[in-house]
């Protein structure tokens, strides 16, 4: 017995010793590997600078070469030069130093697109439509949007001055404004969207996010009429993991399982849980979800359907079920780098592409299909990992005219709601507000000899058809068949601003609505003809369906990640850029 016991610390020994060894091995490998490259890099970045034929700027190098390496990896991992650090803040906590404005490109200057209610802008009588003639003692003309937005934002309490050309006025207006510090609020807005029914915006996951959706849930329950919730996450791309740990908290048990990350170091393998006690455990709710609904989006949609908590409408979320930290780094920069998968309460992980494995060219493919697993919710529903989140009613999602994509883009809308705001002092509220036919037919008239050319999608496959027939050698048979058909296709301008009447009128609609009540005002307008929020309202206000939604357990089908591709979607979020 002594002489196996002997021999097995002496084997259990050597065991020890040839794993450390293989450690060792494998830690000292890797440093060297790390010194070496960072050697070569140094070495070639020195020799470069010194023997190069032109100037060259080291920073640019740099920062080029840093970003290459990091897009190598995902789309999330960045570098954060100490210069851009104020734009980096003001993604995660709301906050930047300016006069609240959005601005946007309009030939050769800059125009105010909305300024922010209650903000410098809008207390100095900026208007959307006001174009920038000179800030301070610098001329405007001929400056992009980044130039502007560099010379807007400043320290609080500073001053700066503005020269504006604003239509209807004879002179050129000069403004001076304060300039303040800007906090965007996350919830946008709040309200009851019918006599039982409230409903809450968010657009982003910054610092007090959930603050503000306990406080807008708390004024939505004051009201004695208020049966239920419509939680508004379309188009919100997250924002910090704690915010949105605190929101599903909201609607949950104290100590229910919210979120789990995993990562390659094991200090980011946490399980994160609700700690608070909650506002509500019962009101019903609905959660409304698009492509654009991303990141923290993902954990509050996802651990809410996991936990059986609200249906889920609207169309499958954007995957992206990773999660960065900022590390910092020399002379104040910073990287933000990826450290963790998230898991919601299912177990299941929503990301969508997978970085890990690139195709040889160097693209993503999604998760195959023979690596997405099922999972269960609360309920014993049956959900999958993999692909976003997959609402419980999944809706077509709103496309676009061409028509109306060439009037936004060009600006027409946006101009003739500026000439709108000139002639009409006030209008009523943003809920009521429609635009007659007559004032349809005024705009109409308002386009004669402007440029808003397009393309149908009918036009684009004839002329595809035809580079094909020509490839084939088959153009000159087919030719004139061809010729004939695009003539009998081809759009008509005027017919279209008929066809397509409703929808341009909602969009004339949003942008006068938002020339008098600011954003407010814009969202309300929208409201009035939204189809996923009818689809809402239509669940809460029939109780057997929504509980039956969330107890049926049904086979349900597999993610399939394909992108929206429509290239209109962004047609409401293309307003400009903060200032």
């Amino acid at each position: 017995m002594k002489k196996f016991l002997k021999k097995f610390k002496l084997l259990f020994i050597a065991i020890l010793i040839g794993g450390y060894a293989i450690i060792s091995y494998s830690f000292v490998d890797n440093y060297f590997e790390v010194s070496k490259n960072l050697d070569i890099f140094a070495t070639m970045f020195r020799e470069l600078n010194i023997y190069y034929v032109d100037e060259t700027n080291p920073g640019d190098l740099m920062k080029k070469g840093i970003d290459e390496m990091l897009a190598s990896l995902d789309p999330y991992t960045n570098y954060i030069p100490e210069s851009e650090i104020e734009d980096y803040r003001y993604m995660t906590t709301g906050q930047y130093g300016g006069i609240g404005a959005l601005i946007r490109q309009q030939g050769d200057y800059v125009v105010i697109s909305e300024p922010y209610e209650g903000f410098p802008a809008q207390k100095a009588d900026l208007r959307a439509g006001d174009k920038i003639l000179r800030i301070n003692d610098i001329d405007a003309k001929g400056k992009k949007t980044d130039d502007i937005s560099k010379i807007l934002k400043g320290q609080a309490s500073t001053v700066i001055k503005l020269l504006i050309d604003r239509e209807g006025e004879k002179k050129p207006i000069e403004k001076t404004i304060n300039r303040e510090e800007i906090k965007i609020k996350s919830v946008s807005y709040s309200g009851m969207v019918s006599l039982h029914i409230g409903y809450i915006k968010l657009t982003g996951f910054t610092e007090n996010a959930a603050n503000e959706v306990k406080d807008a849930l708390l004024n939505l329950k004051k009201n004695p009429e208020l049966k239920s919730i419509v939680f508004d996450l379309r188009g919100n791309p997250g924002g910090l993991l704690k915010e949105a740990i605190d929101i599903v908290n909201l609607f949950a048990e104290k100590g229910t399982e919210i979120v789990s990350t995993r990562g390659k170091v094991k200090d980011w393998d946490k399980t994160h849980k609700a700690i608070n006690n909650p506002v509500d455990l019962i009101i019903p709710m609905t959660v409304l979800i698009d492509r654009g609904s991303a990141s923290a989006s993902e954990i509050v949609s996802g651990s809410l359907q996991d936990l059986d908590r609200g249906v889920v409408i609207g169309q499958r979320s954007y995957g992206k079920g990773l999660v960065q930290q900022t590390r910092p780094l020399s002379y104040n920069a910073q990287l933000k780098v990826t450290v963790a998968k998230y898991y919601i309460p299912s177990g299941r992980c929503i990301q969508a592409l997978d970085y890990s494995h690139r195709n040889e060219d160097g693209s993503v493919a999604k998760v195959p299909d023979s690596l997405i697993s099922a999972f269960k919710t609360k309920n014993g529903r049956i959900v999958y990992d993999g692909g976003g989140v997959a609402p419980d009613i999944t809706l077509v999602p709103q496309k676009y005219s061409s028509i109306l994509a060439s009037l936004v883009t060009k600006n027409l809308i946006f101009d003739y709601a500026t000439k709108y705001r000139i002639v009409h002092e006030t209008i009523v509220p943003a809920k009521e507000f429609k635009l007659s036919d007559i004032e349809y037919d005024s705009f109409v008239a308002f386009l004669n000899g402007k440029e808003y050319d397009y393309t149908t999608k009918s036009e684009k496959t004839i002329d595809e058809l035809k580079e094909d027939a020509k490839d084939d050698k088959a153009l000159d048979a087919i030719s004139a068949d061809i010729d004939a058909l695009k003539a009998k296709i081809m759009h008509n301008k005027k017919d279209d601003l008929i066809k397509y009447k409703p929808e341009i009128k909602q969009f004339l609609e949003e942008e006068i609505a938002s020339r008098y009540f600011f954003q407010n005002g814009r969202l309300e307008a929208s409201l009035k003809d939204d189809p996923e929020l009818k689809q809402a309202l239509t669940v809460l206000n029939d109780p057997e369906q929504y509980k039956k939604i969330l107890t049926t357990i049904v086979k349900a089908e597999k993610p399939m990640y394909n992108p929206d591709k429509d290239r209109y979607r962004n047609l409401k979020q293309s307003k400009g850029e903060e200032n």
